[in-house]
């Protein structure tokens, strides 16, 4: 890889769709105007709706306008490098016209030959557009092509099987990027440092000395306008395949020989083969999931998860997950990962507790029933980004009794600092060819392993209980309960 600028032509499939203008525009802008990119840049917006090159050009700078301080020059300028193509999926000739378009701004641009395709549409035309791409010699070009494609890849293994086979027939696996966001934010990629640059940290990371990971996830909103989908994946396919295990990964992998990508993946994959597998009669043992009812978040009334838009009255479907996983290797035998991620609950935040065990014996005193508090390593990935540490220290006075003190590092609170966005971050890195950051097949097949255990239980047995956690709360009672046999408890959200 060089440092030099990128040259390529970057073709979005869904171009005229929300991901495209919430997040893929102004994070390509963003990275032209920080001169990430070069001159040497054009895209290809391809969608069913019928738009001139205007009109679609226009929609790229509403996009970006207002986003940013706004430049009208440099933002007329970017625009003016965005082409728009009618698009067919199925059509064949839709592909030949794309290959003529792509081969005309290959010329004009001086692209090399390099491509990046960017699915940013329905996942059921995934395999469909791999397919027609190579067989109409899209990829045929003097430089490289890559495809890019978001999740779900797949709703179980077999079908993500079935998904990787067809793209596969057309890219090969150091060609394919499955973008999972999670692992574009700063704080998410931070794990790596404060493990493996801090030897405060690194010799502690294991079972003697940390007595329980949490990793929560939480949101504040419901389904809003995407119940037809969530009723097909609930929480469990939207954020526990991916986001979830892929954070616990990055906690739990030894460190490697060497910060690059196939050394990275390798050490990830080893903790996906460790967990645990579960048996049907380990699910109800080992996670709780839960459907938020009707409530009040912010002062405001909310609807249940059952009268949204296009849910079925009667949904059997997780907006809440909470699990204990175990990971049977030397280094983490014994300590629980619990997660926990839901929807309409009390804070939005993404969060990591690493809490270390109590030293053997403590000799200062503390009142009947009264506990010392534990050590904590929090790294807040979301809103707020930084790492907390929580120490015990002498109380003031003349007495021996300790109190928690706060030692406090916030990264988007530094006044100069403005934080990339994920999307910007992943999109740079696959237009350099770097894949640390994005899932492996064999990642993507591990954990859908994982998951396809407990969704099989869940969707043979009715959840009778649901709704069961009304909106603006921290999730159903047994989430509590599930560390409460362990003796812990969930470390708070909100600081």
């Amino acid at each position: 890889m060089t440092n030099t600028a990128p040259k390529s032509i970057v073709v979005i499939f869904g171009a005229t769709g929300d991901l495209a203008n919430r997040k893929l525009y102004p994070s390509i802008y963003n990275l032209y105007t920080k001169g990430k990119l070069s001159e040497n840049f054009a895209v290809i917006g391809v969608a069913r709706r019928p738009l001139e090159n205007e009109e679609f050009q226009q929609n790229v700078r509403n996009s970006v306008s207002g986003r940013f301080e706004e430049n009208r020059e440099d933002i007329e300028k970017f625009s003016k490098h965005f082409y728009y193509l009618p698009f067919n999926v199925n059509d064949r000739a839709s592909y030949k016209e794309l290959k003529e378009l792509a081969e005309k701004l290959d010329s004009t641009y001086k692209t090399e030959g390099n491509r990046i395709f960017y699915l940013a549409m329905a996942p059921e035309f995934f395999g469909t557009i791999a397919v027609n791409i190579k067989a109409e010699e899209l990829t045929d070009t003097e430089g490289y092509t890559r495809l890019v494609i978001e999740k779900p890849f797949g709703h179980n293994l077999p079908s993500a099987k079935q998904l990787n086979e067809k793209l596969r027939h057309a890219f090969s696996e150091d060609e394919i990027y499955r973008i999972d966001h999670y692992l574009g934010k700063e704080m998410v990629q931070n794990i790596e440092v404060i493990r493996f640059a801090n030897a405060i940290f690194e010799p502690l990371w294991n079972n003697r000395y940390i007595s329980n990971i949490q990793v929560t996830s939480s949101e504040v909103l419901g389904v809003e306008d995407r119940g037809g989908y969530y009723e097909k994946s609930g929480a469990l396919r939207d954020m526990v395949q991916n986001h979830m295990l892929q954070m616990v990964a990055l906690l739990a992998m030894e460190p490697p020989i060497k910060l690059n990508t196939d050394e990275i993946r390798s050490e990830k994959i080893k903790v996906l083969r460790a967990l645990r597998p579960l048996e049907e009669g380990d699910v109800k043992k080992y996670f709780v999931r839960g459907q938020y009812d009707a409530g009040t978040l912010n002062g405001k009334q909310v609807p249940g998860y059952r009268e949204e838009e296009k849910v079925d009255p009667a949904s059997n479907t997780a907006t809440f997950v909470a699990g204990k996983l175990l990971i049977d290797n030397f280094r983490w035998a014994g300590v629980p990962f619990y997660i926990r991620t839901g929807k309409r609950m009390k804070e939005k935040s993404t969060k990591i507790v690493v809490q270390f065990k109590d030293i053997p014996m403590d000799l200062y005193y503390k009142e009947e029933n009264e506990q010392q508090n534990p050590n904590l390593l929090v790294i807040n990935i979301q809103p707020d980004e930084g790492i907390t540490l929580y120490l015990n220290a002498k109380r003031p006075g003349q007495n021996t009794m300790t109190l928690p003190v706060k030692l406090d590092y916030c990264n988007n609170c530094i006044d100069g600092i403005n934080t990339p966005e994920a999307y910007e971050k992943l999109i740079y890195d696959c237009m350099m060819g770097d894949t640390t950051n994005f899932a492996h097949w064999d990642e993507v097949a591990l954990s859908w392993r994982y998951v396809d255990s407990i969704s099989k239980v869940w969707e043979n047995q009715i959840a009778t209980e649901f709704p069961n956690y009304p909106s603006g709360s921290n999730g159903p009672k047994a989430s509590d309960e599930l560390l409460a046999e362990d003796g812990f408890h969930w470390w708070p959200v909100e600081d």
